[in-house]
């Protein structure tokens, strides 16, 4: 390159813009020590070019925000050029000289390309961009606690990040010093890791900006909380659904009650659907439900029961307060048919404690949402406890009463639109007084339940539900057909139906009608179990605690409540009697029963 500069001109920025101009990272650096030799030739020694140079490009770098070094990242279709620093960056891969030889980083190119900081926890993660042979560009999310960490990093290889132990301490040095020599240049963006409320920013995922950086079993999900097709035609779905379905009705309120279920102070919730006949629209009410929120096909918001327990409950706290929305209650089924599912643990709304493989103890998962499922069967049984029994609200589907009744048609369209109603309706909530608003209405609500023969928990998830459709129906539908207290009482448990002790009391009576004959003196087919005596039902001690195991339920917890009903025999503090069985002397659980249910006349025997 030729020169025709003036000792003078080397004080104007005009010889250095000229070689800096040169896009080609060799030959700009042949031109710079051309340069730096004709500069010499006019009186200009070397270390006093070599300061000027320096001094113009941090003027540059300060002025523009633009990085003039003389070595910077040179990755082809890189997002970013950054400052290296000591390091050579190019198509090559990232090394630097060091006091034993070359120190390779990494043989393919990688660099920071955006900060997130998580407006949930405040944690910080780096996305890095890398390619390898192909040249094509890939990102990973990753933690800054894992890029700090010589043995941490080397997770990087499961994402396809070329790290071993030869060069993890490298790369982590590579990695911390771009990003300190570039902490303004590297965009930062708000992410989280969950959805719903987060205080002081907002509602997740309608945070403008916002991005997902949690585990990435869930980015489907994530993504599927967006609206597509046309509000009006999901709206005249809807209203058509609502008309004269008051199980529709309730399943529809169920997805927008999840998000009044904190601010209403109440607690988490079931809404179960279930029915043996197929038809009857279960599903497709799921999708309904999901539509509210985002794309309601099977594996994208809706899930299904074929997960581990530790799945459901990490699922249950990214939903966080948003519905989660399970179908196929049957998948959970143990290889004996037994439900693995504890319905009590998911509705508490906090996960087990857990440790983690570096010694410590994982962030308990919490949530606080409704929780919709279908299935063929009851999600309870005899022998689930009170706790399970309070949550749940069932609603059977029978063909001759559906829940949905075109399944094919209502399906299409919602394929097709959704996630409007859901944005809509947070946006409303926190519009002046409104969660205020639901506050008030809930409590109102739930004074008239609680007026009814059901327990406190029915009635709390029953308000919920009612005031979720009575602002709902206000706020979007507007066709004054809101679930009433009368309409959704009827889906409820009564007291005596929750209580385990009262079903256990139950299950025996009606035990005792099925063994009839193993409970007489002369039975000679088997194993006598006991003796009927006239309005008692005496159940050897041994044989009661081994029924009552088997179906789930504490002897000793239902001893002592029917000791405390009056509905057994006791002696003093004993829940025994002494009662003579072919001739022995044998102690027994005396029951009880209504004269009515079971005799000891000849036609019962």
């Amino acid at each position: 390159m030729e020169f025709d500069y003036q000792k003078e001109d080397f004080s104007t920025p005009e010889p250095y813009e000229a070689v800096l101009s040169i896009s080609n990272p060799f030959e700009r650096e042949v031109a710079t020590n051309q340069l730096a030799e004709y500069a010499k030739q006019v009186g200009i020694g070397a270390s006093g070019f070599k300061r000027m140079l320096k001094t113009y490009l941090e003027s540059k770098k300060q002025n523009e925000r633009m990085v003039y070094v003389d070595q910077v990242t040179e990755f082809t279709g890189q997002k970013l050029e950054l400052d290296a620093g000591e390091w050579q960056a190019d198509d090559f891969g990232v090394s630097r000289r060091g006091k034993f030889g070359e120190e390779i980083a990494c043989p393919h190119p990688i660099l920071p390309v955006e900060r997130l900081v998580n407006i949930d926890t405040g944690v910080e993660k780096l996305k890095l961009a890398f390619c390898k042979g192909d040249r094509r560009w890939r990102e990973v999310v990753a933690d800054k606690k894992l890029l700090a960490s010589n043995n941490s990093i080397l997770e990087l290889a499961n994402m396809g990040i070329a790290v071993t132990s030869e060069n993890s301490r490298a790369l982590v040095h590579y990695i911390s010093d771009l990003e300190n020599l570039n902490y303004d240049l590297i965009p930062e963006r708000k992410s989280v890791s969950r959805l719903g409320y987060i205080e002081s920013e907002g509602f997740s995922p309608y945070v403008d900006g916002l991005i997902f950086d949690g585990d990435a079993n869930f980015r489907h999900i994530f993504e599927s909380i967006r609206s597509a097709g046309k509000r009006r035609e999901w709206l005249e779905l809807a209203l058509s659904l609502r008309q004269g379905n008051v199980m529709a009705r309730i399943v529809l309120a169920a997805s927008f009650a999840s998000v009044l279920v904190k601010p209403c102070g109440s607690l988490p919730f079931f809404v179960h659907l279930w029915g043996g006949e197929s038809g009857t629209g279960k599903t497709v009410a799921l999708m309904l439900a999901a539509s509210v929120w985002g794309n309601p096909e099977m594996g994208r918001y809706i899930q299904t029961f074929n997960s581990t327990v530790v799945g459901r409950e990490k699922l249950a706290a990214f939903l966080n307060h948003l519905p989660l929305i399970v179908d196929e209650l049957q998948l959970a089924r143990d290889g004996r048919g037994k439900l693995n599912f504890d319905v009590y643990a998911l509705a508490e709304g906090v996960g087990r404690t857990r440790g983690n493989k570096n010694g410590g103890v994982d962030q308990t998962p919490t949530w606080q949402n409704c929780i919709l499922t279908s299935g063929e069967t009851p999600i309870t049984g005899a022998s689930s406890g009170a706790g399970a029994v309070n949550r749940v609200i069932e609603i059977e589907c029978r063909t001759a009463h559906r829940i949905i009744e075109d399944g094919h048609a209502t399906a299409g369209v919602l394929r097709k639109n959704y996630g409007f109603a859901g944005r809509e309706f947070v946006e409303k909530l926190y519009q002046e007084d409104n969660a205020q608003l639901a506050a008030e209405l809930y409590k109102k609500h739930f004074r008239a339940l609680s007026e009814n023969d059901t327990t406190e928990k029915q009635a709390m998830a029953a308000a919920v539900i009612l005031t979720a459709d009575e602002l709902a129906t206000d706020w979007l539908f507007q066709d004054g057909n809101a679930v009433t207290v009368q309409e959704i009482s009827g889906f409820l448990a009564s007291r005596a139906a929750v209580s385990s002790g009262r079903r256990g009391y139950e299950y025996f009576c009606d035990w005792a009608a099925q063994n009839a004959n193993r409970l007489r003196q002369d039975n000679e087919q088997g194993d006598v179990y006991g003796v009927i005596s006239g309005a008692q039902v005496c159940i050897i001690r041994k044989v009661f605690n081994q029924v009552a195991e088997e179906a789930g339920f504490s002897p000793a917890a239902l001893l002592s409540y029917l000791k405390e009903e009056n509905l057994i025999e006791t002696r003093g503090r004993a829940m025994t009697c002494s009662r003579r069985i072919n001739g022995v002397r044998t102690e027994c659980v005396c029951l009880r029963v209504d004269t009515g249910e079971i005799t000891a006349d000849d036609d019962l025997f």
